[in-house]
């Protein structure tokens, strides 16, 4: 591991929920959809951050609800939202907990997104990469070290 990163496999287990002041953007094709200083990150054992973003940074006009919904084991129930850019739709690219559980109280009102599908998802200005497996949203930056859960292998760690 590299002097400045946290390893994944440091993270708790269960899942936490802290703020941060990394400067979070999302664009694409050309149109900013976020920009935050002011978001929330999950963070859980062997998966890179997670970043929610409240909805005040985001173009919310940008989203509107789709019918997908999930249950997590530590936020509770999430909505999905799509993203209509430039005239593409990106289905079910975000997601939040409109009632998150006791513990991810400070999520309440931010959206994460998965960053693969945007042409640019910047963590303080690094291009972050999106976790493998498609299902998780983790960012991942030269901050993290892995291996991420999600690789080849990874289905019951």
């Amino acid at each position: 591991m590299a002097e400045g990163q946290e390893s994944v496999w440091d993270y708790p287990r269960p899942a936490i929920a802290e703020p941060t002041d990394r400067h979070i953007v999302i664009r694409h094709r050309g149109v900013t959809l976020a920009d935050t200083r002011k978001a929330w990150r999950t963070l859980e054992t062997s998966h890179p951050p997670t970043y929610y973003l409240p909805q005040a940074d985001i173009a919310m006009d940008l989203l509107s609800t789709n019918t997908r919904r999930s249950l997590c084991e530590w936020k509770g129930q999430a909505r999905y939202w799509d993203v209509r850019i430039a005239g593409e739709t990106l289905e079910a690219v975000g997601w939040d907990y409109p009632d998150p559980t006791p513990g991810f109280s400070g999520i309440a009102g931010h959206i994460a997104f998965y960053p693969e599908p945007f042409d640019t998802c910047l963590v303080d200005g690094e291009r972050a990469a999106p976790q493998p497996g498609g299902f998780y949203g983790g960012w991942i930056t030269s901050r993290e070290a892995g291996p991420f859960k999600g690789v080849a292998g990874s289905r019951f760690w």
